[in-house]
């Protein structure tokens, strides 16, 4: 156990966020998000029993977002024709990513598809038990300054 780390942070975790670089992306993927079958290329770290915003908000006091893009997080937007409403959920990472990235936190809205695509090509999938319908998040890693 280290000291101001998050219990929420594994070893297995911990050491898969400090291998990724600057344009690296994760994703913190909910309950029902395909991470086994999407992250065949991705390294696919468990964190059965926590929620999505409980992961983001441990992730987010280790890593800076990209300052060189305009939008470093993504979010998978509702299907068309879904009945879902907006998801409550979006509230809670408004709050963290302003809370940790008050000055950029540009959210992009994609597709599902487009999403599943996009997270193919990331470094890291971190699959939690989050019950919440489209409460999948993607992050741009940015650089650690001194």
């Amino acid at each position: 156990m280290l000291k101001g780390i998050s219990p929420l942070i594994s070893p297995e975790l911990l050491k898969a966020l400090c291998e990724m670089g600057h344009g690296d992306e994760l994703v913190i993927a909910d309950g029902n998000f395909p991470s086994e079958s999407v992250g065949k290329n991705a390294i696919v770290v468990r964190a059965d029993g926590h929620g999505t915003a409980e992961i983001l908000d441990a992730v987010l006091k280790l890593i800076p977002l990209d300052t060189y893009t305009e939008k470093p997080v993504a979010l998978m937007e509702v299907v068309k024709g879904d009945s879902c409403p907006t998801p409550e959920i979006w509230k809670t990472y408004e709050k963290l990513l302003e809370k940790y990235e008050p000055e950029h936190h540009g959210i992009e809205m994609t597709e599902r598809f487009a999403f599943y695509e996009r997270a193919k090509n990331a470094y890291l999938i971190i699959a939690t038990g989050e019950t919440a319908i489209y409460a999948n998040v993607l992050l741009k890693k940015g650089v650690v300054t001194p």
